[in-house]
């Protein structure tokens, strides 16, 4: 029950995440890189203090430390360059899709193997959020926003994967984030693609720093707290619950509607999430 329980909490934080950035975005108060980099600024601010005070330590070397930081990496900005033009419900399913087939695609390798149930479970809840998020009428589809993307999905795919061998979860994600922080300012400043610039207001940048400090740098170690515990592929289907939390989200605090098709979709998602994780006795 306690494993669920911080699964779950992880998972609204990821949530939590989504609605963040929509909202800053949405505002017009901060651009997308810009968010990006405040975000993991102030994670890594905010996990630093906390691996002092707590640990009184901090350790930047570790298993899986290289994959994870360029994972983190790739994630953050291949979902802020990606939103940039992609429209957020076919984004959401690229992600997703992306993140799946990464990580089952690592635990099997690394010598997982996952019951049929469970395939079975994830195809039924990204079926789901298909009949959720696809999006309807004609499809502008950016190739270079779809590969960030993409990119993005195996990046957290990735970031996801080497959590499982951390020994200190507020250690190794204190140092993933801050070996990332001068990373991402160089990615920034060496980014192919140019954008408007946009005018800082205090509500993107308290958003951003909520995000990065909050949501993320917290989210992400409770993250790499659960995910030793969890299969990988487990772990992989419980994310497909994220755009269904981000979406109620959306409707308690952005004032979005409750449609016929989110609670299909919800109950598809979660149905599906139940077949993966639930072990059926034999009689």
């Amino acid at each position: 029950m306690r494993l669920f329980l911080l699964t779950t909490l992880t998972m609204i934080a990821f949530a939590a995440n989504s609605v963040l950035n929509r909202a800053a975005l949405a505002s017009g108060g901060i651009g997308a890189i810009e968010f990006a980099n405040i975000r993991l600024i102030a994670g890594a601010a905010m996990l630093a203090i906390l691996a002092l005070a707590l640990r009184r330590q901090f350790v930047f070397g570790g298993p899986g430390r290289i994959a994870a930081v360029v994972g983190l990496l790739l994630y953050l900005f291949g979902f802020s360059l990606a939103y940039v033009s992609l429209d957020s419900g076919l984004g959401a399913l690229i992600l997703f899709g992306t993140v799946q087939i990464t990580m089952f695609s690592g635990s099997v390798l690394g010598g997982e193997r996952p019951p049929a149930q469970r395939w079975l479970g994830a195809g039924l809840a990204f079926g789901g959020l298909a009949w959720l998020l696809w999006p309807t009428g004609q499809m502008d589809l950016s190739l270079i926003h779809a590969v960030a993307m993409i990119a993005a999905g195996i990046g957290w795919g990735v970031y996801s994967l080497a959590g499982r061998k951390a020994n200190d979860p507020l250690l190794a994600t204190a140092a993933n984030f801050v070996i990332a922080v001068p990373l991402g300012l160089i990615m920034t400043a060496a980014l192919p693609v140019q954008m408007d610039p946009v005018a800082w207001t205090n509500t993107g940048i308290g958003l951003a720093v909520i995000s990065g400090a909050i949501t993320s740098g917290l989210g992400y170690a409770l993250w790499y707290t659960v995910l030793p515990r969890l299969a990988g592929t487990v772990a992989a289907v419980a994310q497909l619950t994220v755009p269904i939390i981000a979406m109620l989200g959306g409707m308690l605090f952005l004032n979005e509607a409750l449609t016929l098709d989110f609670v299909i979709a919800a109950a598809l998602v979660l149905g599906g999430v139940t077949l993966s994780v639930v072990r059926w006795n034999k009689s």
